[in-house]
């Protein structure tokens, strides 16, 4: 079933935020299809498969999680991307991260990895590790067609230079990419979807109402415990992904012990999009095109 672009044409029931503006419901939940990529790396792909093919502007969104190395050892070997953004956040192992525009970067516990392939890039993210648990995400953002062709760009982003944000008794924010409580995320000058990316960490019992803009499509993906999101008295699971309807906040609850999930939110392009492999353009024309490049070496 082809996702709605929210907030445009939402049909979920929103309610009064206590705060004042409009709490975002739960439209719909979704559970990642365990997957391979790369040379073999086991994952779980939660946007981009079937169930959800894209959440305008998110064009991807993949957990990898395990303590066997034979699931990860692999990696990623050089690969070529153009016209969309890919975002790595790592929470255990390290990652390597080399591209052909000579940047390297290691990716460790904590630390987040904003690479815009624009025009073209050519990289990779092998392992720096040989046993114990590689865990993290990956999330692929479209660019708009006016920046499709623009010079690559790469941001790494250290774990001490993510601040924390104490929101509420018990619930404590990551702030990667956006804004909130008066603080901006390290990672910068992503203008054409201005995305959120926060991690939030809930104790027992612990809940928060989040600003998210109402402009911005929006998701939470949970990755431990379990959290009642929006006002639902369903909770939403280990693994599950729940996609966010129209409102400007969010609210968040632990239920049932600690709980940990990703708030993600972007604005979205509304544009055609053509997809193939590692290119994401608007035109078939463009796909093709970005092929010959990569051919020919002008990547």
């Amino acid at each position: 079933m082809q996702p709605t672009d929210l907030p445009r044409g939402v049909t979920g029931a929103a309610a009064a935020s206590p705060a004042g503006g409009t709490l975002r419901p739960v439209v719909r939940t979704v559970r990642g299809t365990p997957t391979s990529d790369g040379a073999g790396v086991k994952l779980t792909r939660v946007i981009g498969g079937q169930a959800l093919p894209d959440l305008d502007p998110f064009l991807l969104f993949d957990e990898f999680r395990s303590d066997r190395a034979g699931d990860y050892i692999a990696g990623f070997p050089d690969h070529p991307h153009r016209g969309f953004e890919t975002v790595t956040y790592m929470l255990a192992g390290r990652m390597r991260h080399r591209d052909n525009q000579g940047n390297s970067g290691l990716l460790t516990a904590g630390s987040v990895q904003w690479m815009t392939a624009g025009r073209g890039i050519v990289h990779s993210e092998m392992p720096e590790q040989e046993d114990g648990l590689m865990w993290g995400f990956q999330l692929w953002v479209n660019l708009p067609a006016r920046d499709k062709l623009t010079a690559p760009r790469y941001q790494d982003i250290e774990p001490a230079r993510v601040p924390t944000l104490r929101v509420a008794p018990g619930v404590a924010v990551r702030l990667l990419a956006g804004e909130f409580g008066g603080q901006s995320g390290p990672v910068a000058g992503i203008t054409g979807t201005q995305p959120l990316y926060a991690d939030l960490q809930l104790e027992t019992g612990a809940r928060a109402e989040l600003p998210v803009p109402a402009t911005h499509n929006a998701f939470a993906y949970v990755y431990e415990g379990a959290a009642r999101i929006g006002g639902s008295a369903k909770a939403t699971a280990r693994g599950e992904l729940a996609q966010l309807g129209a409102g400007d906040r969010v609210l968040v609850e632990a239920d049932g012990g600690r709980a940990r999930l990703v708030l993600v939110a972007g604005r979205p392009l509304g544009e055609p999009v053509a997809r193939y492999g590692p290119f994401v353009m608007n035109t078939r024309e463009e796909i093709m095109q970005a092929f010959a490049d990569f051919q020919a070496g002008r990547f």
